[in-house]
């Protein structure tokens, strides 16, 4: 099956490739590999490339687009980028700035996706996570709807074909949704999502409001402890996977992937491994019966990996409520 047509409509028209590759790089790993992971990606059939500012990486993301580009392996319309506005660019006159960093950086003219990272506004500098002396995180007063303002700007400019949301709750979607004079509204909620977590009640949401639910972690994490408790169960190791997999003859991997797409969510992947890469593209080439999907639904135990503990005591954290 070929993996480039396989994509959903947006809420504004455009359309997203249903699975997508993640390009968050791990302190242990050098850099240059992500460079040669998403070349590989693109070999592969990945056209959906998933950045942000904060990942501190997109000129290298930027880097390995354009040499398949240059080497008449995709033009760039074949390409689907998305790239996330950080906290500290919350306040509606900085808006456009980050968004402009980020496409100089990846040295592009256009994102086709951006979205606001996180609902937590941070205090603007030249900190990812600003802190005062007592190691407190620094929050900005700003009111998401401004925010979002500024966010339409930038679609209306011609910087990003279409914007959304990251780790937004219920509550914090509707604020958005129900601002007097909404332009635009967000074509898709980012969010933890895997066999743990399946998200239930947002995916609900989500369709009910026609905004697309685009998953990450989905095979569980890298464990980075900067988020990730190293107790926090692997689940790519869960019996219950494993099995299938081996009905399946596919990997767990493939299996954790598979779940998430016919629930008609987006998702998220990320190897540094060429084999494992190569191996994505076959969640197209099996499908999950019924009862397997029930199986699975059963594993949810509403388990995070990704616990954004530095916004611990905000209103706006973004998992104060699970939905």
């Amino acid at each position: 099956m070929n993996s480039v047509s396989l994509s959903v409509a947006l809420n504004d028209g455009h359309f997203i490739p249903v699975l997508g590759f993640g390009t968050t790089v791990p302190d242990k790993v050098p850099k240059d590999k992500l460079i040669k992971a998403i070349k590989i990606a693109i070999d592969a059939g990945f056209r959906h490339f998933d950045s942000a500012y904060s990942y501190q990486i997109e000129e290298e993301v930027g880097q390995a687009i354009r040499s398949k580009i240059a080497d008449g392996t995709v033009k760039r319309k074949d390409i689907f980028y998305t790239s996330k506005l950080w906290g500290t660019f919350h306040r509606p006159e900085l808006v456009r700035s980050c968004l402009e960093i980020s496409l100089k950086k990846a040295q592009l003219d256009y994102v086709d996706l951006y979205i606001i990272h996180f609902p937590t506004p941070l205090q603007p500098g030249d900190e990812i996570i600003p802190k005062d002396e007592h190691g407190n995180v620094l929050i900005d007063p700003v009111d998401l709807c401004d925010t979002w303002e500024a966010m339409e700007k930038c679609k209306d400019a011609g910087l990003a074909k279409s914007i959304g949301v990251s780790n937004f709750n219920r509550r914090q979607l509707e604020m958005i949704l129900n601002k007097p004079g909404l332009k635009y509204k967000p074509v898709c909620n980012q969010v933890e999502c895997h066999v743990y977590l399946n998200q239930s009640k947002m995916l609900d949401y989500c369709k009910s409001k026609d905004i697309a639910l685009v998953a990450y972690c989905t095979l569980g994490s890298s464990r980075d402890p900067l988020w990730v408790d190293q107790n926090s169960p692997v689940l790519l190791d869960d019996p219950v996977i494993c099995a299938m997999a081996k009905k399946y003859k596919q990997t767990s991997a493939l299996v954790a992937l598979r779940y998430l797409l016919q629930r008609g969510i987006v998702v998220l992947a990320r190897s540094f491994n060429e084999k494992r890469i190569k191996e994505f593209m076959q969640v197209f080439e099996f499908q999950l019966t019924t009862e397997d999907m029930k199986v699975l639904d059963g594993l949810n135990r509403n388990f995070r990996y990704n616990s954004a503990c530095f916004f611990d005591g905000h209103p706006n954290h973004p998992f104060i409520d699970e939905y």
